[in-house]
């Protein structure tokens, strides 16, 4: 009878810690109880923000009435839109009153392609040298993805067009998948390159960028910043982690949030677990194997499908939508409030 008391008072006490992780109050991290870095609610905002990048119809991007433009996100003001068309690359710039922030976001990986994708970063190896970091090597693909592209001066150009008309508030930067790598390179050039402040950054599923030397100075750079890994998603194990060369193999940079379930039998619990400030937990994401592709294109319970299998070509009303292209045939669609002064050569409609 005392056992089967005693196994009861233990049944009882799990269940307490389980209800008190998971009820909904924000955890803190790990070794230090009293500091929080991780704000669940803005985490649960900035997913819906990175998952409204996969509408296909810019239009409805633009003016803020997309499906996925709802809930968290209502009240938006988009300032700008750049569309890279030659490399099939995204990324929006606005404010968002109710956090009273610029908010950045880059568009990830588009479904149809993510298995060729996910094969390449299987056997992508440091190739690049980050300059003004000695030692620190990065993804090429993901440096010149942002670097390199159309993307870097229209999102630099919106910021500074939000904070003009909004002042000096901060610069949430968010995006999913291949769009979080952009993210963070993007994020780490405003604070070292343009000296921007109140930089903040939290990504979704996305891949390692970098060796362990570029993790130590973005964190240097970024202390703050938050990377989600959902459950078993495959892509946050990508390119490896090789544990026999850790100097000369990808790394990421911290700190990690990985979002799983915890309980047992059917009594189980969502839990968000702030990890250590390693950028390698061995007791988060990495204690898993990443196998899962499903786990990738969800999270926080909101989809991350693309809503059509390509997104390069560019759907809209020409009433509604005004920009400017380049000779390559890039675009920058802009707020109307930012078309004043423009002569009628760069004024075109979306077709």
């Amino acid at each position: 009878m005392e056992v089967d008391r005693r196994g009861l008072l233990k049944a009882a006490v799990l269940l307490c810690g389980l209800l008190v992780v998971c009820s909904g109050r924000e955890p803190s991290i790990k070794h230090h109880p009293s500091t929080t870095i991780y704000n669940s609610t803005l985490a649960k905002t900035l997913v819906e923000y990175a998952s409204a990048i996969y509408t296909a119809d810019l239009t409805q991007l633009f003016t803020w009435t997309c499906a996925r433009c709802r809930d968290l996100v209502e009240g938006f003001e988009m300032i700008q839109i750049v569309v890279d068309v030659e490399n099939c690359l995204q990324a929006y710039v606005g404010f968002a009153s109710d956090i009273n922030a610029v908010v950045v976001v880059f568009r990830g990986t588009q479904e149809n392609s993510i298995q060729n994708w996910i094969e390449d970063l299987l056997w992508k190896q440091l190739d690049l040298d980050y300059p003004g970091m000695p030692e620190a090597m990065v993804h090429r693909g993901f440096y010149s993805a942002y670097h390199n592209t159309t993307l870097r001066d229209g999102v630099v150009n919106g910021i500074r067009k939000t904070r003009r008309l909004y002042g000096d508030v901060p610069i949430m930067i968010t995006g999913h998948s291949m769009g979080g790598a952009m993210a963070s390179f993007c994020a780490l050039d405003l604070v070292a390159n343009y000296g921007f402040d109140g930089v903040r950054l939290m990504t979704f599923g996305q891949p390692r960028i970098g060796n362990a030397a570029f993790a130590s100075y973005f964190k240097r750079y970024l202390p703050h910043a938050i990377r989600v890994t959902h459950a078993h998603d495959i892509v946050p194990h990508l390119p490896p982690y090789f544990t026999f060369f850790p100097q000369k193999t990808y790394h990421h940079f911290p700190r990690e949030v990985w979002v799983h379930n915890v309980g047992l039998g059917s009594l189980v619990y969502s839990v968000e677990q702030i990890c250590d400030d390693s950028g390698e937990d061995p007791t988060c994401s990495r204690s898993v194997s990443g196998n899962s592709v499903l786990d990738h294109i969800t999270y926080l319970g909101v989809s991350m499908h693309a809503e059509a299998p390509s997104s390069c070509r560019i759907i809209g009303n020409h009433a509604t939508l005004r920009y400017e292209m380049d000779l390559r045939g890039n675009v920058i669609v802009m707020s109307r409030r930012r078309q004043h002064g423009l002569s009628d050569e760069q004024r075109h409609s979306v077709q």
